[in-house]
């Protein structure tokens, strides 16, 4: 049975649904996000008359300052208005701009969608496997692979092989749906198929997509003359694909203190070797939390000719 389990890393805790030895999907949050389902009181600071939406300013002491749009507001609730909150997207950072928190009026907390079991390590090998599929932002298939591409309007998947056009979209679909729920993607989604002219081909992608996708929440439309399909999911916060797109240095940092925390051998130094640019992302309380778990004196090294996803991590005696 697929089963949750939680990493409770640093600077991030992650989510893994493990069945077997497969990893099936994945979420990620890091400390201090305004997650969905959090709920919050907040100001009504501005609102233009006669609209239902606003911008709120959060007063709630762990999130207080941050401001909200809110939807569907009452025609009676007015400019300075004290409001309870749930919070029904997190913040989004895209390329040239920032998406504050959406919210809804609301003082009960939106019920968690899994239970997980926090463990100190996943099994090795599978959160590896899909974080460098989403810095890839590429799943390879059996003769081609996939390519993701997340843009401020919608995340797009092109599918690249040398098999004939059918033959390729067919053999692509599991790839897709597991990228799917490996980046923990929402919102607006477009799937740009092989070109298939022949109706019969396009309702056989059409099946085969329905079925991989029977689990996962969404609405599809058909594919189109030109091989297009679009999907919409709902998105409550960046997924894998867009934290690469937008803060890629600061994931890397993040693995290198997971990969620095599981490092094994005798002695009372871990020395940790990563690329410049990660340095001044591994800010001193993460550091200091580092020596903690390990039980060892921290040392930090930069090396240029290493990539930011490389890290090097050894327990040496002095």
């Amino acid at each position: 049975m697929a089963e949750w389990l939680i990493e409770q890393g640093i600077g991030e805790t992650r989510w893994l649904l493990v069945e077997g030895d497969k990893a099936l999907a994945a979420r990620l949050v890091w400390p201090g996000e305004l997650t969905a389902g959090t709920v919050v009181t907040a100001q009504l600071v501005s609102k233009a008359k006669g609209a239902r939406r606003g911008l709120a300013r959060i007063e709630t002491p762990a999130f207080a300052g941050r401001e909200v749009l809110v939807d569907h507001l009452p025609p009676e609730v007015t400019e300075g208005a004290q409001l309870d909150l749930v919070i029904t997207r997190a913040a989004l950072a895209e390329r040239g701009r920032y998406k504050l928190a959406q919210a809804r009026i609301g003082s009960e907390a939106a019920p968690a969608t899994a239970q997980g079991r926090i463990v100190p390590r996943f099994p090795q090998g599978l959160w590896e496997d899909l974080w460098h599929a989403a810095s890839a932002a590429s799943i390879g298939f059996d003769g081609g692979e996939i390519l993701f591409s997340a843009t401020p309007a919608m995340t797009v998947i092109d599918i690249d092989g040398a098999a004939p056009p059918r033959a390729a979209a067919l053999a692509a679909i599991p790839a897709i749906a597991q990228a799917l729920r490996w980046f923990d993607l929402g919102g607006n989604i477009a799937i740009d198929f092989p070109t298939l002219p022949a109706k019969a081909d396009r309702r056989a992608v059409d099946t085969a997509l329905e079925a991989a996708l029977a689990d996962w929440p969404h609405e599809r439309t058909a594919m189109n003359g030109f091989g297009l399909v679009q999907l919409v999911a709902r998105l409550d916060g960046p997924s894998l694909l867009h934290r690469f797109a937008t803060a890629r240095v600061g994931l890397c940092a993040r693995l290198a203190l997971r990969q620095a925390e599981g490092a094994q051998g005798t002695g009372r130094i871990l020395l940790l070797t990563v690329h410049p640019a990660l340095k001044p992302k591994l800010r001193a309380e993460w550091l200091d939390e580092l020596a903690r778990r390990t039980g060892r004196e921290v040392r930090l090294e930069t090396n240029p000719a290493l990539a930011l996803e490389t890290t090097s991590a050894q327990i040496i005696s002095a």
